[in-house]
């Protein structure tokens, strides 16, 4: 019942995202534009990574697209409450695990197209990596795509308008970035910025990524960015179910 049911939502929101290319391809824009801008500065800089500067900017840029893009996906389910369609599904008998299900599995499999063509384009910049390692990087962006899109949901169903969901998203999502070394690693910094970027669990993330980039896959890095990529998505899922069944979403 339940893999019916999250199929069917899956297969609705698919179908919803292929009839708007817009948001297929605008999501990847600014990876893109630090890809092309921002990554040539690096080139030959001492960056303190066993990789060169592209397996280490590129890893990064893949969890920044997922973090910026699945944690905005709760607009989609404001502007539904505001047009009916959430009222309508609550007197439908889907399960209410499905409906966050579905949703956040069309956004993990939106993300990870779009960070195909990331990688597409970092190839052609230059980035050599093992295709073991880059396919890791995307299970790394589908997991934290899940996860970030649960708690987006969850906070929209609370807020419930615009103008009160875009701040808090904003305050969250940037010293998210800043403190987890998406761009840089956080090694090169002092001391204790370094030790407080451990607080932040997508900084875990993005050093298990770097790793699988330059081919190091048993390593301690590896095994914190599973065992967090993991804990963080079956907390976040489980949150953002409770928050669907007690809005009877």
């Amino acid at each position: 019942m339940l893999i019916h049911d999250t199929s069917l939502i899956f297969g609705r929101y698919v179908r919803q995202t292929l009839r708007s290319r817009f948001q297929i391809f605008f999501g990847i824009l600014m990876p893109l534009l630090y890809l092309f801008f921002f990554g040539p500065l690096l080139t030959g800089l001492p960056l303190g990574s066993t990789g060169d500067s592209w397996q280490v900017l590129v890893p990064g840029l893949l969890l920044q697209l997922a973090l910026f893009g699945a944690s905005f996906t709760g607009f989609a389910i404001i502007i539904e409450q505001s047009t009916g369609v959430v009222e309508r599904m609550r007197v439908t008998p889907v399960s209410r695990l499905a409906l966050l299900l579905g949703r956040v599995l069309r956004d993990a499999l939106l993300f990870m197209f779009q960070a195909v063509l990331l990688v597409l384009a970092a190839l052609v910049m230059g980035l050599r990596a093992p295709l073991p390692g880059v396919l890791v990087g995307f299970g790394f962006v589908g997991l934290l795509t899940i996860s970030l899109a649960s708690l987006s949901y969850a906070l929209a169903m609370k807020v419930r308008t615009p103008q009160e969901f875009g701040p808090v998203i904003n305050s969250l999502t940037m010293p998210a970035m800043l403190l987890s070394g998406l761009m840089l690693p956080m090694t090169l910094g002092p001391a204790w910025l370094d030790v407080l970027s451990h607080f932040t669990p997508f900084r875990y993330l993005v050093d298990a990524v770097r790793d699988a980039y330059v081919g190091s896959y048993a390593t301690a890095h590896m095994l914190y960015g599973v065992a967090v990529a993991l804990a963080f998505a079956l907390l976040a899922v489980t949150v953002g179910t409770r928050v669907f069944r007690r809005a009877g979403a």
